[in-house]
């Protein structure tokens, strides 16, 4: 299950109960939680844009502002990103530092960034092909690897909801920062994507339905915040 690829809801569910046998505590969490509904982000330059939208605000304010910024422009993509002034972002509510991103995702693509081919790579390479790219830290490469992709293994261990549920879950006297969660998450290889997501709905049953998984899906999108 090394290059395991969720992409189905029945993919995702049978790779739930692989993660519950391989760890019997996520068992626990899993009969506690709401089952994690499968969540897909578009896995070209219009997701990555989503997720830079989505850093550090709410749902409210990033669905408001990625919305508006695609009003503005058409579509999102290479072609319009690149012509549109900065003024037009501005208006949208775009930050200063998240426009530096976008610029920087599209002078990255201009250089030659195959963002299609990423999902070609190895999970390493890919998400240094991406933090690569200024303003892109290690959560938004590796939600767009999680999301994007379906790669089971890609796990935000810098996503506060993540590491909530993490010090809940597991009686743990303060919230783990990221690499404290990235070596808790070693035990669940190679489904710590998995588990994130179990994580996620275990945070979000803890708080009566308030979601937080930062994924794009035609319905619900929703944030969480990263550490740059």
């Amino acid at each position: 299950m090394t290059h395991l690829r969720i992409l189905t809801k029945q993919q995702l569910d049978q790779a739930l109960d692989a993660l519950c046998a391989l760890d019997p505590r996520m068992a626990e969490l899993r009969a506690e939680a709401a089952e994690p509904p499968l969540r897909t982000l578009s896995p070209d330059l219009a997701g990555l844009v989503w997720l830079v939208n989505s850093q550090l605000i709410s749902v409210t304010a990033a669905r408001a502002i990625h919305g508006r910024v695609e009003a503005a422009l058409g579509r999102i993509d290479h072609e319009t990103l690149s012509a549109a002034p900065d003024e037009v972002f501005r208006a949208a509510g775009v930050s200063r530092g998240k426009l530096r991103t976008v610029r920087a995702l599209c002078a990255a693509v201009d250089a030659g960034l195959d963002i299609a081919g990423l999902a070609q790579l190895e999970e390493d390479d890919a998400r240094a092909a991406l933090t690569a790219i200024p303003g892109i830290g290690p959560w938004t490469a590796d939600v767009f690897l999680l999301f994007g992709h379906g790669r089971a293994d890609a796990f935000p261990g810098g996503d506060v909801a993540v590491q909530a549920a993490l010090k809940e879950a597991f009686g743990l006297s303060e919230r783990p920062g990221r690499a404290e969660a990235e070596r808790m998450a070693e035990a669940w290889r190679p489904l710590r994507g998995v588990a994130a997501q179990l994580l996620w709905a275990y945070y979000l049953a803890r708080r009566g339905g308030r979601d937080s998984a930062p994924a794009q899906t035609p319905n619900e999108p929703a944030t969480a915040e990263e550490t740059l």
